[in-house]
């Protein structure tokens, strides 16, 4: 069958790089890829967010299978374009619709769904610019550090932890009143903070089953240590030694169950991806958020680690056929850890010329804000390039990593020298 992944970053990459391998798979596009994607698919000048395009495109190119990346279309109704064409909603597609898609376009929205359906969850209250002398007033009587979230999408970035009164209210007045980020923070959730360790989990769902892929530790802060702002992501290692059997038992009853039926009880027919952003605080699960999509950088160490044929699970999902379906995992680790272009996640320059690429030999150069010019790689973003090292055991996945990434240079260069070192420490 011919495939359409929509997305440029790393995780649609790592995607294709696994498609590309199934024996399903006749024709792979991605819309609009990057200068890694093109070694095994075809990159197509679509932007992720025109719908109409991107339905033509299917229609011409007898695409019977779609798969959606990025969470911002998802957020603004693609797969309800598609389902409103007669000639396009026959087409597989991974993703859910506008309403199901509020679970990562809404933090408002996603953690009243986690309050009504019992989902252990950090306490939270919602504010606006016209309710801002309620929020510094209920600032004043919070317990510190204290986390405060836009509500909207902003990048994986628009989460801020106060360590104290004066920089929690500071922090509301910049996100409500200045719009720090958009019209993302015209609602902000002050919420309580959880300390422990997080983790994110991933679930495939048909809107009554589900598998549950690899787990998964990113490392969001920019700065060694976890210091610094927060990014899109530095890192990832797959598996968690924390996630023990009995933990994600309690993952499963407590969290990922409550979370699909609470879907199907809402009248939403949720196909497609689910990432659940955990706290282990204690031993016990606490959800922090949810995408609808999955996670960037996760995805470059949890599909490596997936054996059956990708091409086959997706299809399950959409077709509603999930039921009794056994997922393969290997037990290897996966880690990667991800190069960014010098001053992100502020400003960054774009255009710099990559070189090295050809000397990382035994890991996965996987391709995020890349582009190519006159046969030329180019920075093309922030978060440019990542490496997944695979090994038998973590030391191993990462040495492959770091050794790959030191072999990779452009200028202003940066990446974390810390990835998976504290799991190495538990």
């Amino acid at each position: 069958m011919n495939v359409l992944i929509i997305g440029s970053g790393g995780r649609e990459f790592t995607m294709a790089w696994k498609i590309a391998q199934s024996f399903h798979c006749d024709q792979l596009y991605v819309a609009p890829g990057n200068a890694g994607t093109d070694l095994f698919a075809e990159n197509v000048e679509l932007s992720m967010n025109d719908f109409s395009a991107i339905g033509e495109f299917v229609l011409q190119n007898d695409i019977e299978l779609v798969v959606v990346g990025p969470e911002e279309p998802l957020v603004k109704g693609i797969r309800d374009y598609f389902h409103a064409d007669d000639r396009l909603k026959t087409v597989a597609f991974i993703g859910p619709g506008q309403d199901g898609a509020q679970l990562e376009g809404s933090k408002d929205f996603s953690k009243a769904f986690m309050e009504k359906y019992n989902i252990p969850t950090a306490k939270a209250k919602t504010f606006t610019v016209d309710s801002i002398n309620d929020g510094l007033e209920y600032l004043r009587k919070c317990d510190f550090p204290i986390v405060l979230k836009a509500d909207g999408l902003a990048a994986g970035k628009g989460v801020i932890i106060a360590g104290d009164l004066e920089t929690a209210e500071k922090s509301l007045r910049s996100m409500l009143v200045e719009e720090q980020f958009g019209e993302a923070s015209r609602k902000v959730l002050v919420e309580e903070f959880l300390a422990g360790i997080e983790l994110s989990v991933f679930i495939l769902t048909d809107g009554e089953d589900f598998v549950v892929l690899p787990e998964a530790k990113d490392y969001k802060r920019i700065g060694e240590g976890d210091t610094g702002p927060n990014t899109g992501g530095m890192g990832a290692v797959s598996p968690v030694k924390f996630a023990t059997p009995g933990f994600m038992e309690k993952v499963k009853s407590q969290v990922i169950e409550p979370t699909v039926q609470g879907l199907k009880s809402e009248g939403i027919d949720y196909k497609g991806f689910i990432f659940i952003g955990l706290m282990n605080v204690a031993g016990e699960p606490y959800v922090i958020e949810y995408n609808v999509r999955m996670g960037d950088p996760e995805t470059q160490v949890v599909i490596p680690r997936i054996k059956n044929d990708f091409v086959e699970l997706l299809i399950k999902a959409a077709d509603g056929k999930l039921k009794g379906y056994k997922l393969e995992t290997s037990p290897s680790f996966a880690t990667t850890v991800v190069l960014v272009s010098g001053g992100y996640p502020g400003s960054y320059e774009k255009n710099k010329s990559i070189q090295g690429l050809a000397d990382v030999t035994n890991a996965l150069v996987i391709h995020a804000g890349t582009k190519q010019q006159d046969y030329e790689i180019l920075t093309n973003g922030g978060r440019v390039l990542a490496v997944t090292g695979i090994g038998d055991t973590l030391e191993e996945a990462l040495k492959i990593s770091y050794h790959g990434a030191t072999n990779i240079r452009w200028e202003n260069v940066y990446y974390r020298k810390d990835i998976g070192k504290d799991i190495l420490t538990l």
